[in-house]
């Protein structure tokens, strides 16, 4: 699934190879001959449409017949000063990305993608943002990769960075054609490839609640810390709130398995919201901090168990709310890999840079993110957890009753090893010796529990300090509570396709 380009855009003109799952099925030619084909192509690209972003996509010329290689997102640095790094950042790694794959790129094609502010028009935001395409093009071509196109996509029209200025791109640039409506459009679609809104769309779906309903969750999430955090210090108690913490998982996929499906993200999310209880939110969450329970979660990642697994992170992702933000990593990356295993790279990517935005040191994201950005084969990471499981029920441990309701063609989970060996193959075409993915029960500086310890007596302060806020009433499923932003202003975050922190591509 995928793009493929031809020829250089010395001509402005490229030719794509468009692939995918749909009826269409196999390999469909179609011949971008202008700039505004090649803008209207950026979303098939991404499979999203993005915003405020920096992207470079190379380009390889493989037998004569050139194909569109990595491609890295970088949100724009709101600072100045910030964007010579950020240009170094996107530019070399998209090419070592590139190089460790064994396809370094011959050319290279930048987008700066941004709306107006204010009274602004988009004349004035190609201009505010020529030093920063300038900057880009001068780290492309230090490492012999040129930009042989730059294109500047604001309030609905596009420019050229790279015009001869021999009057081919007025200066109120080209109107960019109604979306969906280019022949690009109609051969993706009839190959099956879908653009999926826009990374806030993608987004906002893992953003921690911002309302009164917040507020509640975060009163919840106070007592159970309170509560539970002793218990999981304590080599027995923690043992048990791991055991009761993974029924509770179970009973929930199985209500959200047996409620009827509704159309649209965002009703989808919000009646999933509405089907969880503040208490079991919290009960989750906490529960979760302890690695061994997350890995066991983790083998709720194929057939039957994946569907309801992935709304349930996603919507404990969303009840991290206020100082739990950094326990959002742990459903983050379990939304992320479960995204990963059923083959939605671009939620996998997402959901895996937004658990290192939470915590930075989740070695378990971090792992995952990099596997799934290097493109190996998450069958190997199955693999190892089904393994697990296997082993535990042999051991008559997975049978022994007690474990209340599961979702339909649920098990319990087998428990993860103290170090369990999740091995990832090596990048390539061909799967090399496997390398440990090291868990993240060995997390730097962190004894098992001790970021729940952490976070759980910082949470007892907060909550012995607090008074009783009022509320306004707003029901958590109602309108749905508000959203943070996904990123902190002025603080680039790379992607490759969606979500990797680190710059980098894919092939």
């Amino acid at each position: 699934m995928g793009l493929g380009a031809s020829e250089h855009f010395g001509g402005h003109a490229v030719s794509a190879a468009v692939h995918g799952p749909g009826p269409g099925g196999g390999e469909h030619q179609v011949t971008l001959r202008t700039p505004a084909e090649l803008a209207d192509a950026l979303p098939y690209l991404l499979g999203y449409r993005p915003e405020d972003s920096i992207v470079l996509v190379a380009l390889h010329d493989r037998d004569r017949r050139g194909r569109f290689g990595g491609r890295a997102r970088l949100g724009i640095p709101r600072h100045a000063e910030d964007w010579p790094s950020a240009a170094e950042q996107l530019a070399q790694g998209l090419v070592k990305g590139s190089e460790r794959r064994g396809a370094r790129p011959g050319s290279m094609v930048l987008f700066l993608c941004r709306e107006p502010e204010s009274g602004e028009s988009g004349q004035e935001v190609v201009e505010r943002l020529r030093p920063l395409a300038q900057l880009l093009r001068t780290a492309c071509g230090r490492l012999d990769v040129p930009v042989v196109e730059g294109l500047c996509i604001s309030d609905g029209r596009f420019w050229s960075y790279v015009c001869p200025g021999q009057g081919c791109c007025p200066p109120e640039g080209h109107t960019m054609g109604l979306p969906g409506t280019s022949v690009l459009a109609a051969a993706a679609t009839y190959a099956g490839l879908q653009v999926r809104g826009s990374l806030k769309e993608l987004t906002e779906r893992l953003l921690p609640w911002e309302t009164s309903a917040a507020r509640e969750q975060e009163a919840a999430l106070d007592t159970a810390s309170m509560a539970l955090v002793p218990r999981i210090l304590d080599a027995e108690g923690r043992a048990a709130v791991a055991e009761q913490s993974l029924e509770l998982a179970g009973r929930i996929m199985k209500r959200l398995t047996d409620t009827p499906p509704v159309s649209g993200t965002r009703p989808a999310d919000l009646r999933d919201d509405s089907l969880l209880e503040h208490e079991e939110a919290a009960t989750l969450i906490l529960g979760l901090q302890d690695r061994t329970t997350r890995d066991r979660a983790a083998q709720w990642m194929e057939g039957d168990e994946a569907g309801p697994a992935l709304r349930l992170w996603r919507a404990l992702a969303r009840r991290c709310v206020g100082p739990y933000r950094e326990h959002a990593a742990a459903p983050l990356t379990l939304a992320g890999w479960v995204a990963w295993s059923t083959g939605d790279e671009l939620e996998a990517r997402e959901a895996l840079a937004m658990a290192l935005g939470a915590d930075p040191d989740y070695l378990f994201a971090r792992l995952l993110h990099q596997a799934c950005n290097e493109g190996l084969d998450p069958e190997s990471v199955r693999r190892c957890l089904r393994a697990e499981r296997t082993e535990r029920a042999s051991e008559g441990l997975a049978s022994e009753g007690g474990e209340g309701e599961r979702p339909t063609g649920c098990a319990a989970p087998a428990p993860a090893s103290a170090a369990p060996d999740m091995s990832v193959r090596a990048a390539g075409a061909q799967e090399a010796k496997s390398r440990a993915l090291a868990p993240a029960t060995r997390r730097r500086s962190r004894a098992a529990a001790g970021g729940v310890a952490r976070s759980g007596r910082r949470s007892a302060q907060a909550a012995n300090a607090r008074r009783r806020r009022p509320t306004d009433g707003t029901s958590p499923s109602g309108d749905g509570p508000g959203r943070a932003e996904a990123e902190a202003p002025g603080r680039p975050r790379a992607h490759r396709e969606g979500g990797r922190r680190g710059a980098g591509g894919d092939d």
